[in-house]
């Protein structure tokens, strides 16, 4: 019930990205720019020192653990180059806004927020703190997958109705796969290679793609201030983490 309880603050913060989306774009930079240093802190400072913890506990060699990563890294690039699941701006489909390639592109970020729901799940079958941290990063980078959700269906000339539709379904998606975490029960050894290869997904998403959105265009005096909420986003996840 737990894990379902963050996963509904993971709706709350998909939904309130959307509607955000709908009604303003002037300040999204500064909200990226946070998500990302929260993003890539959850990654650095909870799953991989967790990742060490069980494989010094279980006598696993923590190299298959960093090969999950990089592997987390790489599919989640593919995903974003072939898929168009992530990093789709308005002007790389200038010559070509067709509504299916919205609804399709949206759908395939409800499948990625269901992942996102199983991984709070699965997080807090490690341990409390890791649950936890795992559903801070997923709240934080699921406000982008809502505006992203709604951002796709517009650009691609779907309307408000449609697009809030898809909204709803992506602000769903983590409850569902929260929920559906609790009829898996992993071995140690298995858990420690998913939290590797969710690390990787973690670190492509929030240095790769979340963060240059925000400083896509942005001006040199906007440069320091979005630096300044990268690092910001970080330490919170820092004190989370060690509140946890």
């Amino acid at each position: 019930m737990t894990a379902i309880a963050f996963a509904c603050g993971a709706f709350l913060s998909t939904l309130g990205g959307g509607l955000f989306a709908l009604r303003f774009r002037k300040a999204i930079r500064y909200i990226l720019a946070f998500a990302a240093g929260v993003l890539v802190g959850v990654a650095s400072f909870d799953l991989l020192p967790e990742i060490l913890r069980v494989a010094e506990r279980i006598g696993a060699d923590v190299r298959s653990a960093m090969v999950a990563l990089v592997l987390g890294f790489l599919a989640f690039h593919s995903i974003e180059k072939f898929v168009l699941v992530h990093g789709a701006r308005e002007q790389d489909y200038a010559a070509h806004h067709h509504p299916a390639v919205g609804v399709l592109s949206a759908l395939a970020l409800v499948g990625h927020s269901f992942l996102d729901g199983l991984g709070i799940g699965l997080g807090f079958q490690v341990s409390a703190s890791v649950g936890i941290a795992v559903a801070i990063a997923v709240i934080a980078h699921d406000f982008c997958d809502g505006m992203n959700t709604v951002s796709l269906m517009l650009v691609n000339r779907n309307g408000a109705r449609r697009a809030f539709t898809m909204l709803a379904l992506d602000a769903a998606a983590p409850v569902a796969g929260a929920a559906s975490a609790a009829f898996l029960e992993l071995s140690p050894r298995v858990l420690m290679l998913y939290l590797g290869f969710f690390a990787g997904f973690l670190l492509y998403i929030g240095a790769s793609d979340v963060l240059p959105e925000a400083h896509s265009g942005a001006r040199a005096g906007q440069a320091l201030a979005l630096v300044g909420l990268t690092v910001a986003g970080a330490a919170f996840a820092y004190a989370a983490v060690r509140l946890a």
